[in-house]
């Protein structure tokens, strides 16, 4: 990893000054920019598993393994975090970078599992998160046979298309300057923004950066005529820019996206 750090260099936290502008509220998970003039949103992958859902949950499995003693007690230091766990449900949901699971697994479309519980892919006034999908999670834990989508970073797979399709669109290609900018909920550093400055050639190879435990927070052109914004919250990845580069994402095959009209 040591290319990643040589090809992405740090620089002052003032180039972010122009997203706090648009998004004042969002220091700290990221900052979401309008309407550029056309916006997508890439939804994270989740896997099934082949042989299809079953009831039992992430929660279930949990739970099974604590009462057993085939889990870790759950603790930080010296203190027994049981007593404070007492009733908080295990999701499922991964935080952070995350990829397919390997052999026996396969893609599910958020489209197919809304379409099989008859609900919106993203209801009205929603982004994607937790509030999407309810019904596939109704007591806050996915069924164990489902890999949900990960929370605040796009899928590995999906964050290599993405950038490969900015190549292809963008008018400088691989040699487009870009920046990005990580949040203080990704570094743990609330004194300071963190941004990167580099080539958008080598910004696939962003995602498996060694001091971070995620995509960027925000990744843009220097000229600003796109941006990749991703919610240390969310399980969806905005994309604002031109309206071609938007077309070509929601109609990319490998990728999962729509247009939410109400997100700006």
């Amino acid at each position: 990893m040591a290319d990643v750090e040589d090809a992405w260099s740090p620089v002052s936290g003032e180039a972010t000054g122009w997203l706090k502008d648009l998004d004042p509220e969002h220091c700290h998970s990221g900052y979401e920019p309008p309407r550029r003039p056309d916006a997508a949103w890439l939804l994270h992958s989740m896997y099934v598993w082949k042989d299809g859902l079953v009831t039992t949950t992430h929660d279930d499995v949990h739970q099974s393994a604590r009462a057993s003693g085939l889990a870790e007690p759950d603790a930080a230091g010296d203190v027994d975090l049981g007593d404070l766990m007492e009733g908080a449900v295990v999701t499922g949901t991964r935080l952070g970078r995350g990829g397919h699971p390997g052999q026996g697994w396969r893609r599910l479309r958020w489209a197919e599992l809304a379409r099989g519980f008859g609900e919106p892919v993203v209801p009205q006034g929603e982004r994607p998160g937790s509030r999407c999908l309810r019904q596939a999670h109704p007591t806050g834990s996915w069924s164990a046979a489902v890999e949900p989508p990960a929370e605040g970073c796009l899928d590995r797979e999906s964050w290599r298309r993405l950038m490969s399709l900015l190549v292809r669109h963008d008018v400088d290609g691989e040699g487009r300057r870009c920046l990005a900018y990580y949040c203080s909920l990704v570094t743990g550093d609330w004194d300071r923004d963190t941004v990167l400055a580099g080539r958008l050639g080598d910004a696939a190879d962003l995602y498996d950066h060694p001091a971070m435990q995620s995509c960027p927070s925000d990744l843009w052109a220097e000229d600003r005529s796109w941006v990749v914004y991703c919610d240390w919250d969310l399980w969806g990845t905005k994309v604002v820019g031109p309206p071609s580069l938007i077309e070509s994402i929601l109609a990319d095959p490998e990728l999962e996206a729509l247009r939410l009209p109400w997100t700006g």
